[in-house]
């Protein structure tokens, strides 16, 4: 009831997932070294303060300050844990949001251009950066940062955006095909 909703449930019954991945880890780094610097700053303090009654609550204070950090550093891991990227034959969206569940999502036919970006941490660590530009507009997935494997990904959405329709069509024929020889149930 509470947890947010799986990215497959926006599917509809005629779309075929092509790809289904979650932000690299990386994305959480600077959330990391962050949250760690700050409990270091905040034991060193600690430490440092005289053991006198007056510095008691300087010391509380240092500590709920860590717990918040804590607490602050684990909503954002939980964020990064929820947040799905998700591409099907027909669109790509991104669903988010621990509190609040958003769904951003573009037709893939409403794609023009695609770019992917690497820098050098990005190929030491594997990730990449999607660029997807549409008709001359601004769309909310025009830029996909922290994306595991983006060489797989890009070259997903130009198979489905600028390949042969008609040779998509006859796979995702035989995938069905296939579903039926194994029993498994076929969507329509």
């Amino acid at each position: 009831m509470f947890a947010p909703r799986d990215p497959d449930e926006y599917l509809l019954p005629t779309e075929r997932r092509v790809i289904r991945v979650r932000r690299h880890w990386s994305s959480l780094l600077w959330d990391l070294l962050e949250a760690g610097a700050l409990l270091a700053g905040a034991m060193m303090i600690s430490y440092l303060l005289p053991d006198s009654a007056g510095i008691m609550i300087i010391q509380n204070i240092l500590w709920y300050a860590s717990l918040f950090v804590l607490l602050r550093l684990a909503y954002f891991v939980m964020e990064w844990w929820v947040e799905r990227i998700v591409v099907t034959d027909k669109r790509f969206m991104i669903s988010s949001g621990v509190f609040e569940t958003k769904v951003a999502m573009m037709p893939i036919s409403k794609v023009t251009d695609l770019t992917y970006e690497r820098s050098v941490l990005g190929r030491m660590f594997g990730f990449g950066t999607l660029v997807v530009e549409s008709a001359g507009q601004i769309q909310a997935l025009n830029r996909i940062e922290y994306l595991p494997n983006p060489e797989e990904v890009y070259d997903a959405i130009s198979e489905l955006t600028f390949g042969d329709k008609k040779a998509q069509a006859e796979r995702f024929s035989m995938i069905k095909a296939q579903r039926a020889a194994r029993g498994k149930k076929m969507v329509p």
